[in-house]
Parts: structure tokens; C-alpha cells; sequence
């Protein structure tokens, strides 16, 4: 009986392990998740009416960030692979970061197949909130290898503009 009951102890440990492993994921992908909205096919990308053959990719994927702040601004970085700078627009508000793109579909190969699609491709948008005002005239941001930069200085008052990216 003893045996039983530290089995059913060990088991329970487990179960609230992994719920609360499960809750601090969800938890950490929440603000990344990221829906991609498709695109007509003169676009380059096909519309949500197309067949999963034509072009399964996913209509949800994680665009990893990392928001960092110190006493004068604020760091925002956001991995947007796949993308070139002219397909990126930012807006600063007096306390939100948005962050819009567009990735473009690419055909591989006329021939063949792919056995695994977890790319999203179209239009996504991003909104990031700030703690704090910033001054929009001073935001920059920048794209290299992926990673879209932007660097938002802090303020008393708050204001907003949109963003160019600058870039290789």
C-alpha cells in the first residue's frame, strides 16, 4: 500500500509540473504569437482560398522579441526573418511600438513537394505597449540579418511618427 501511495504522490508532482511548465509557455509565447494574414495571389502569395497542396503554410507563427528598458529608453528587438526593410513599417505612439510587415511568399521548385510547412507568410502586425512615453522624433530603428532594432528614447510628454528602417 505504501508503494501505491508514494506512486500516486510522484505521479501527482508530475502533473503540476508539467501544468506549470505548459502555463509559463503559454505564458511567454502569448505576446509572440503573431497571425499572418494572407495575400492575394498578384501578390505573391496566395489567398486563404488556396489548397492545402498549393500552399499549406501556417496562418499563425512567433516573431521572438525582447523588450529592454533602461532609465533613458527603451530597446525593442524583434526577429522577422525573410524580409527586407522596405517590407516593414513601425509606428510609435505615446505608449505602443507597432510593428507591421509583410512576408512574400517564394516558390522553391516547380517540381517536388514539401513534406513539412511551418512558414507563415502575408501580412502580420505587432503591438508592443510601453511603460513609459518616448520621444517619437528621436525613435530609430534598424534591420540586419533578421533582427529588426529600434530604439525608442523616453519622455515627459508623449507624441508619436512612424519609423524608416535603415539597413544593409
Amino acid at each position: 500500500m505504501e508503494k501505491l501511495t508514494e506512486l500516486k504522490h510522484s505521479l501527482e508532482e508530475t502533473w503540476h509540473s508539467l501544468g506549470d511548465d505548459w502555463r509559463h509557455l503559454r505564458e511567454r509565447a502569448s505576446g509572440a504569437l503573431t497571425r499572418f494574414t494572407p495575400l492575394a495571389k498578384n501578390n505573391k502569395a496566395p489567398a486563404t482560398t488556396s489548397t492545402a497542396a498549393e500552399f499549406p503554410s501556417a496562418n499563425w507563427a512567433l516573431l521572438a522579441g525582447d523588450l529592454f528598458e533602461d532609465n533613458d529608453k527603451f530597446v525593442v528587438r524583434l526577429e522577422v526573418p525573410g524580409l527586407d526593410k522596405q517590407d516593414l513599417d513601425i509606428e510609435v505612439r505615446s505608449d505602443m511600438l507597432i510593428v507591421r510587415g509583410e512576408k512574400r511568399y517564394e516558390q522553391e521548385s516547380s517540381s517536388g513537394q514539401y513534406r513539412i510547412r511551418q512558414c507563415a507568410f502575408g501580412s502580420f502586425h505587432r503591438s508592443i505597449p510601453l511603460t513609459a512615453p518616448v520621444l517619437a522624433d528621436k525613435a530609430t530603428a534598424s534591420y540586419r540579418n533578421g533582427v529588426l532594432r529600434i530604439e525608442l528614447p523616453k519622455t515627459e510628454q508623449a507624441s508619436g511618427r512612424r519609423l524608416e528602417v535603415r539597413g544593409d
